[in-house]
């Protein structure tokens, strides 16, 4: 057996569920893991050996609860813990103890999950950097801003993680780190005890080390397979360059086309497409929407703490309280119409093909990269997996990203499953 903290969560499981491994046995993996690695990767705001420990050794001593039984979890540290603190990546909130956990959380305790800690999350979930690395290459970022998530699922510290998007804050750390991202569709799961920056926008997904594993937390959230359905033939895939494509680097515009060169050969039907004409309008309508909501998230913080503040943040508040509604209506108009187009395209398609990010994890940790292939789909509210598979010139991972219907996560997760073998 390889060792046990780089087991994924649906094999960790299987072995528990066994009894060839106990959770306890698999958690010390994990943390001999963390100990060893954490000074150079920087993946967490808060951990606790002994508590993690002890919520392990209750696992084993009891029935099992669910599809998440004995498996070490990460929480990014937007999200509420009733039991760790939750700083939001903000000074101001620094030792900050919740009263209750999200929802979220509370349901995969209910289904037998080790809240492992909490991950690094940037400011608010906005873009400025927290202290974690890409595991790959310390010297680059691992994303934003679900960093910590990422790079505590890509370092085999933990098999499974939660992360947020309102931008890319979930695909493109995926990307970079070179792990499987799973974005929802928006309004999937409950977000009560979560940190909103944009409640238009904000959508819960998970870090996986397969697409398999990433049902597992739908089962556990919701009334959902625990595995992906057996597909009745290749499916079918749109090649979606969007508006962008031009502005991807060369390395990323290859690695899509190796995607599609490889589904083809592996008997799916790929098809270019060209997105309708308000396509061209969605990566401002997301700005628009974001600025105009991360005012309405954030007054407290604006009024009282304004000073304490990055600059990333305060000018994002700022601009967002100069914007009159009327701008704001016309975004979700331009989503609207968006909308109905990707309704009418997904009769057609599976799933569609485009690129998690727009290259290789910038060098330095000044930045989190940038969200641009993430914001028209994060706009939509669909279903997105960042499937990893190829690599840039530095050896850095890359995604490409695989979109669905609104409400279509379990189809797209099983042509996802499909995706992922055929890729890597």
């Amino acid at each position: 057996m390889k060792p046990l903290n780089e087991l994924t969560a649906g094999e960790a499981a299987t072995a528990i569920a066994d009894s060839a491994i106990s959770s306890e046995s698999l958690t010390r993996a994990c943390l001999e893991r963390i100990e060893a690695r954490e000074a150079e990767v920087g993946a967490w705001e808060f951990l606790d050996p002994d508590l993690a420990l002890e919520q392990a050794k209750r696992r084993d001593a009891g029935a099992l609860r669910g599809p998440l039984h004995g498996l070490p979890f990460g929480v990014k540290d937007i999200i509420d813990t009733y039991d760790m603190p939750t700083a939001y990546g903000s000074p101001i909130y620094q030792g900050h103890r919740p009263s209750r956990d999200a929802s979220c959380v509370a349901m995969i305790r209910t289904m037998g999950a080790i809240i492992m800690g909490k991950t690094v999350t940037t400011e608010f979930a906005f873009f400025q950097p927290g202290k974690t690395r890409n595991p790959r290459n310390p010297a680059h970022t691992p994303g934003g801003s679900s960093s910590g998530s990422a790079a505590a699922v890509a370092d085999c510290m933990i098999p499974l993680a939660y992360g947020t998007q309102t931008g890319g804050s979930v695909i493109r750390p995926a990307s970079y780190c070179g792990v499987v991202g799973y974005k929802s569709s928006r309004d999937s799961f409950d977000l009560s005890r979560i940190k909103p920056l944009a409640f238009t926008l904000d959508t819960l997904g998970t870090f996986s080390r397969c697409v398999e594993d990433a049902c597992l937390v739908r089962a556990a959230l919701l009334d959902a397979p625990a595995h992906p359905h057996a597909l009745d033939g290749p499916p079918r895939i749109g090649l979606c360059r969007t508006y962008e494509w031009d502005q991807a680097e060369p390395v990323m515009q290859q690695a899509v086309e190796d995607a599609a060169t490889a589904l083809r050969d592996a008997g799916a039907t790929v098809v270019e497409i060209d997105l309708p004409a308000p396509f061209a309008r969605a990566v401002e309508a997301h700005r628009t929407v974001m600025t105009f909501d991360a005012a309405r998230a954030l007054p407290f913080e604006w009024a009282r703490h304004s000073t304490r503040l990055s600059q990333h943040i305060y000018d994002l508040i700022a601009d967002g309280l100069a914007m009159v509604h009327a701008d704001y209506e016309a975004a979700i108009g331009v989503r609207d119409d968006c909308r109905r187009h990707w309704y009418d395209l997904m009769h057609e398609y599976d799933a569609m093909l485009m690129p998690s990010a727009a290259g290789e994890a910038p060098a330095g940790l000044e930045t989190t990269g940038d969200p641009l292939f993430n914001r028209m789909t994060t706009l939509l509210g669909v279903p997105c997996v960042s499937l990893p598979g190829h690599a840039g010139p530095t050896g850095l991972p890359l995604g490409v990203q695989a979109v669905g219907a609104m409400g279509g996560d379990d189809k797209l997760l099983s042509v996802a499953a499909w995706m992922q073998s055929r890729i890597v």
